[in-house]
């Protein structure tokens, strides 16, 4: 007998919102929905985690103390959801301490007291989200294949362990072969053009990409550094 497994639902222009403060996230949702968004407001990482499993959303706003982030990303449905973690309250963050949450794959970190802000935020992504979108589920160069469908990545048909942003940043080159990506293009591109990182934030991705999808990683033959400009990918 055959069992048919209920489909995930999809919830388009929706946010799940996660803060400590509730006065803080029913602004937050009132702000959003004045812009044509759907704020889901949940109390618990629970409870957060039981949504997000039901309804995917298309972003994710949770407090910068909270330590939901891991249990989010590890949801195989959440791998390119967007999440944003907000510090109520403070007007700016440590440099070293967004680094930190950048690494875990926070997509930006907003430190404002501003509502407003972090719609405009919040906007931003989604739209760049929409006019994003690919045509193409499936790429190659050489002997590497990515499987969007799948979220896959396979070096000379062996599976690669990549991190969200190493896999994001490995798209943007598949997409553009040959392409010549600067440092801030990329970073444009993957992080948003609200984010709180150096150009040197990206070496270290790249760095920790090619560890992974190179032969030789010293000798790279896909992701090439274009000197005093950025990289490209060699198809």
């Amino acid at each position: 007998m055959l069992i048919q497994k209920p489909s995930i639902a999809v919830e388009r222009d929706s946010v799940l919102i996660f803060l400590r403060s509730e006065s803080f996230a029913q602004s937050v949702k009132r702000g959003l929905e004045s812009s044509g968004y759907r704020g889901m407001m949940v109390s618990t990482e629970s409870v957060a985690l039981t949504e997000a499993k039901r309804h995917v959303p298309s972003l994710i706003i949770l407090d910068r103390q909270s330590s939901s982030i891991g249990n989010f990303r590890r949801m195989s449905t959440l791998t390119n959801v967007p999440i944003v973690a907000v510090e109520e309250g403070a007007s700016s963050c440590q440099e070293d301490e967004c680094l930190q949450e950048y690494d875990q794959d926070v997509d930006l970190v907003v430190c404002s007291q501003s509502v407003r802000e972090l719609v405009a935020r919040v906007r931003a992504i989604l739209r760049r989200q929409d006019s994003g979108v690919a045509t193409n589920t499936q790429y190659s160069a050489g002997n590497l294949r990515m499987d969007l469908d799948r979220h896959e990545v396979l070096v000379s048909g062996h599976a690669v362990d990549l991190t969200p942003k190493e896999f994001q940043i490995l798209k943007q080159f598949l997409e553009s072969p040959r392409r010549v990506f600067s440092r801030q293009e990329m970073l444009n591109r993957v992080w948003g053009e609200g984010y709180a990182l150096e150009e040197h934030a990206l070496d270290v991705h790249i760095h920790s990409l090619r560890q992974k999808i190179e032969q030789n990683p010293a000798s790279p033959t896909f992701i090439l550094t274009v000197r005093g400009v950025g990289y490209k990918l060699r198809a």
